[in-house]
């Protein structure tokens, strides 16, 4: 039961922003960049990165039951852009200051240990950046809200172009992120890669927990299978007979990709097929734990199973998207940058 109250401490105030997010719709100043946050970050700078191969972060840590078999390789490069962790609704700012020592360290403790982590097989690049704050996503001052996520995406514009200049040296490219980091991977993807050479060195774009319309995009499209390179995956993930209201309303289809057979169709995948998910005890691996069928422009899957998940009453699953999935991510990667290789 111990373990259950835990799971559920952890869930709380996620099903809390879930139910209570349009009040953060609520009246604040316009868009403004406060006077000790004007600066681009340095990233030449370490501090200025969540996660890099020149330091140690909780991105490199790997769950106990998956360390015998982790295969490190150093010639494969991912770029992983974080979600929002700007979420408080006493913040009156509408982007994150990079030097805020209890926002990084909230950053580092969550998406970096819990997200980034699937990646560490390879060489992981997380940058920190003045990310939007959560009520851009809801405000009815969509113009500030604009300005928001411009600035932050210029941040992650100037890492990755900081990488590419610094780091990459012509190494293959993962390009990965969740929630926010996804709003910005898209416009990152349309910039840096389409009809452009560095489609070249792109292995896949594991860009996930935000509807992925692909107009505008002619060279990028999913990935088919389980071996594809060069295309994007994404995914939304809510439960079974849920069908999200602003789903419906969005004008264009979403691209999604089953996690679990890495395909495009709509067929149920039973969760025998879930090799894995991290939950809040990083060192437990829990199998079996959901199935998955693409429904609409989202990802169905049953409620959870581990204890105390029979309290869940949330019908999304967004906190999860990532770790529900973590070792099925995991090993596709692996299999991505082997197709990968065999193609050069």
């Amino acid at each position: 039961m111990i373990h259950s109250t835990r799971y559920l401490l952890y869930l709380a105030p996620i099903l809390f922003f879930v139910a209570c997010a349009p009040g953060y719709a609520h009246s604040v100043a316009a868009f403004r960049v406060a006077g000790d946050n004007h600066s681009s970050p340095d990233y030449s700078k370490l501090e200025n990165w969540a996660a890099h191969p020149d330091k140690k972060s909780p991105s490199d840590s790997t769950p106990e039951p998956l360390i015998s078999g982790s295969i490190k390789d150093t010639g494969v490069d991912v770029f992983f852009l974080h979600p929002t962790t700007l979420t408080s609704a006493n913040e009156k700012e509408w982007n994150g200051d990079i030097h805020d020592s209890a926002l990084n360290a909230k950053t580092d403790g969550s998406t970096i240990l819990f997200q980034a982590s699937v990646f560490n097989e390879c060489r992981v690049f997380a940058p920190r950046y003045r990310q939007a704050h959560i009520r851009a996503y809801y405000t009815r001052d969509t113009a500030s809200a604009r300005q928001a996520f411009d600035l932050a995406y210029g941040d992650l514009r100037t890492a990755f172009q900081y990488y590419l200049d610094h780091y990459n040296q012509g190494r293959p490219i993962i390009i990965a992120s969740h929630s926010q980091g996804t709003s910005h991977a898209r416009r990152l993807l349309k910039e840096f890669f389409e009809n452009r050479p560095l489609m070249n060195r792109l292995v896949a774009a594991y860009i996930i927990g935000m509807a992925l319309p692909m107009l505008g995009f002619t060279e990028l499209g999913a990935c088919a299978d389980s071996t594809a390179t060069g295309c994007v995956i994404g995914w939304r993930t809510f439960k079974r007979g849920y069908d999200p209201p602003f789903v419906r309303e969005e004008k264009s289809p979403s691209l999604v990709v089953n996690p679990l057979t890495w395909t495009t169709t709509d067929e149920q995948a039973p969760r025998s097929l879930n090799k894995g998910a991290i939950l809040t005890k990083f060192n437990k691996l829990v199998p079996e734990i959901t199935d998955a069928q693409i429904h609409g422009g989202v990802l169905w899957v049953h409620r959870p199973h581990f204890p105390g998940s029979f309290l869940i009453r949330t019908n999304n699953y967004h906190i999860g998207d990532i770790n529900l999935f973590y070792l099925n991510i995991r090993e596709n990667i692996r299999t991505r940058i082997r197709y990968f290789e065999q193609k050069q």
